[in-house]
């Protein structure tokens, strides 16, 4: 078989937002199969076979056959390489870690050209993804070989790097649960639940209510003991000290065994437990004090070391650690114990998707001073049975929120509140967590603020606890949604005017809105940016901002393509029109395969499909292809035409919608069952010069249409018609100068 010529990838795009495929992110690829175009799967030999021998998993993916084995049954019918590259993008994704199941291939205009796409939770992985499927399937196509491990590897890597960690990932999750939105405001974990002014910031496990004082004050563990102590929450007595001989002063005096540790340390860091003699003491200031500003020495409390999850006062998590141990066998060193007994343990790894550290003995010094005082190096060879003891803490893994007495879930719970702490991670010393601390000589000995949550997340033993659910449900109310109303205005007829209006009215009834659209960027009624700003960027700004309380968005049909849409949901979402028969179609449409005003029924219906189900979609009825669009609605429909006759409106309110029209020279509102309600005047003078906006428009009444959306989204978000009529006599169609 002769080599085929490479599959050129044309074009890149990514889809940040809803868009013409989903509601969620994907990466659009335009690709030119070239010779391949004339050669499917069934007609390249020996193909399938090697294929499915990279990836046997394929086998799993259904495709449109809808049930197991699907695509292998298209595959040996005969399909084209743009659909075999999606499937194999999917499945390195899938053995990355990070599960995808959409994906579409769909042919354009241009003969051997496809528009593919695949669910794409991060740019960048899923680029790396597409890199590394193309590379494998010309392998596969030519009979080359291809590393297939090596391939997921760098996308797991990639993962790894730039996708969320899990704390913060099971956050998000549970606020997606919830149906509220999120926007990842860095490369980091930075990220904000809710738009506008009903937002909440994570960053991990901290949010925007974790005190920076009490962040502060959890990182100064002796204030933090006097503190809690003052409370009555039990302590273990310690001193600071500046010196390896004040440590050992300090051991005699609150008596041994004690813990040298600093005072400002984390993650067990320069923690050296049960120390009896002065050589050990002094040998773990000198660790501790490399970990620290300063270095703490107190009373060594017997038993396990537990790590309690507290949100909003509450314990939600309890994880029990257990010491590490090795036995000899009379042949092998203590690094080769470690690897052997314990670095295999597959609850072991070296990044945070696992709930243990694999344990490197050369860099930790806690271990080779634990080693030392059971007079053994990490070369040394313990005899045969003896067992030695490697870590005496970091190993909290074990679930045992079930266990916890209700007198430590009290006294956790005041721990965190006495720091100031919203969620905290409290670590507690006990040798039985199911009893009173007092009764057993336990003790809080720490109050961590950004606890990690993957131990709780993916426990060594028990089972897992839905953490980032109690931190939402913290964050939020119950009934909350972390939204404040959206509207989204797509077509290309007096759109501007309509979202300029929209917002005037919001305005008028006490919103602080904020406004993106052809005329600028809008807070309030001042103009903050001239120029177009109907645009995702623009968008995003506004749904970032913390004092707006409405948004309104004008949605270009071109910004959906190029973008998608800036927001995954709206109360409101008006479309009003598909551009004229007569009209041309622009050229930036023309880029995206659009040639004629019927394909763009698919780019607005986007706007429709985002619509809440307790929305409400605006539509155009003058035109027939907009009224199919009602059906596609979650939520309701108001229909509005200059014709209050115009059959789909009286069909509409028949069925109980609602309409906004014209009657005489009156804006009417009906909803059947009530008294039709005239808002506005068109002959008053305000109307006039409101009207007169668009007298250059070339479709007749455009500027009337576009009062009457405005008016039907008004109507849409409970705005009474007596402060609409105000807000229609008070609008100045002249934006206020940038200042």
């Amino acid at each position: 078989m002769s080599k085929k010529n490479d599959i050129k990838l044309l074009r890149i795009n990514y889809l940040r937002g809803p868009n013409i495929w989903t509601y969620r992110p994907v990466l659009e690829v335009w690709l030119d199969l070239g010779e391949l175009e004339d050669h499917p799967s069934h007609m390249l030999p020996g193909f399938n076979e090697r294929l499915t021998t990279m990836l046997p998993a394929l086998v799993e993916h259904h495709c449109g056959v809808g049930e197991r084995g699907g695509f292998i049954e298209r595959l040996t019918e005969g399909t084209w390489a743009g659909h075999i590259l999606e499937h194999v993008v999917i499945e390195l994704l899938n053995l990355a870690g990070m599960p995808t199941g959409f994906g579409q291939t769909r042919s354009t205009s241009q003969h051997g050209v496809y528009r593919m796409v695949f669910r794409a939770r991060d740019e960048q992985v899923a680029r790396t993804a597409l890199k590394e499927g193309h590379a494998l399937l010309m392998a596969a196509i030519n009979d080359e070989p291809f590393d297939v491990d090596k391939a997921v590897e760098e996308v797991r890597t990639h993962i790894d790097d730039y996708y969320l960690g899990p704390s913060t990932a099971a956050i998000v999750g549970a606020a997606t649960d919830r149906r509220i939105p999120h926007i990842r405001l860095n490369d980091g974990n930075l990220v904000q639940l809710g738009y506008g002014a009903a937002q909440r910031r994570i960053w991990t496990a901290e949010t925007d209510l974790t005190s920076a004082i009490a962040e502060g004050i959890s990182r100064d563990k002796d204030l933090t003991k006097s503190l809690l102590k003052s409370c009555g929450v039990p302590v273990p007595e310690g001193q600071i000290v500046n010196s390896a001989d004040e440590a050992w002063d300090a051991a005699e005096d609150i008596g041994l065994p004690v813990v040298v540790k600093p005072t400002d340390g984390n993650h067990g860091r320069g923690v050296s437990l049960d120390l009896r003699s002065r050589a050990d003491v002094e040998a773990a200031f000198k660790l501790a004090e490399q970990h620290g500003s300063e270095v703490l020495v107190e009373r060594y409390i017997r038993g396990d070391e537990h790590r309690i999850l507290v949100v909003g006062g509450k314990v939600v998590a309890a994880a029990r650690g257990e010491s590490a141990w090795v036995t000899g066998d009379g042949q092998s060193t203590v690094v080769e114990l470690i690897d052997q007994q314990l670095n295999t343990d597959p609850r072991r790894g070296l990044t945070e998707d696992f709930p243990l550290n694999r344990i490197n003995i050369e860099e930790d010094e806690v271990v080779q001073l634990d080693l030392q005082r059971q007079g053994l190096s990490p070369q040394a060879v313990p005899a045969d049975g003896r067992r030695v003891l490697i870590q005496r803490n970091g190993n909290v893994a074990i679930d045992c929120t079930d266990e916890v007495h209700p007198d430590v879930a009290y006294l956790v719970g005041l721990a965190a509140r006495v720091v100031g702490l919203d969620i905290a991670g409290v670590d507690v010393v006990a040798e039985d967590i199911s009893k009173p601390l007092l009764a057993q000589g336990g003790a809080v000995v720490e109050v961590n603020a950004g606890p990690g949550l993957l131990m709780h997340l993916k426990p060594a033993e028990g089972l897992p606890r839905p953490v980032g659910k109690a931190i939402v449900d913290h964050l939020f109310d119950e009934e909350a949604t972390g939204r404040v109303p959206i509207i989204g205005v797509a077509g290309s007829q007096g759109t501007n005017n309509i979202a300029r209006l929209t917002a005037w009215l919001l305005h008028l009834s006490g919103k602080h809105v904020g406004l993106a659209c052809r005329d600028g960027l809008f807070l309030g009624s001042r103009r903050v940016e001239s120029g177009d700003r109907a645009n995702w960027d623009a968008g995003q700004r506004l749904l970032m901002n913390r004092e707006v309380n409405a948004i309104v968005l004008e949605n270009g049909a071109a910004s959906i393509l190029n973008d998608g849409l800036a927001y995954d949901r709206c109360a409101v979402g008006v479309v009003t029109d598909l551009l004229g028969s007569e009209a041309p179609v622009d050229a930036s449409l023309a880029e995206h395969d659009i040639h004629e005003p019927s394909q763009l029924f698919k780019v607005l219906r986007t706007q429709v499909d985002v619509v809440l189900p307790d929305g409400v979609a605006v539509l155009n009825a003058a035109d027939e292809r907009l009224v199919e669009m009602a059906e596609l609605c979650d939520g309701e429909v108001i229909f509005y035409d200059l014709d209050h006759l115009n059959p789909a409106m009286v069909a509409h309110r028949a069925k109980g919608g609602r309409t906004v029209s014209i009657e005489g020279h009156h804006v009417l509102l009906t909803h059947n069952g009530y008294m039709p309600v005239r808002c506005a005047d068109l002959n008053s003078a305000a109307a006039r010069r409101m009207t007169g906006i668009g007298a250059s428009e070339a479709v007749p009444g455009a500027s009337v249409k576009s009062l009457l959306a405005a008016v039907a989204v008004a109507w849409a978000l409970g705005i009474p018609p007596e402060l609409i009529a105000a807000g229609l006599e008070t609008f100045d169609p002249a934006p206020k100068s940038v200042r």
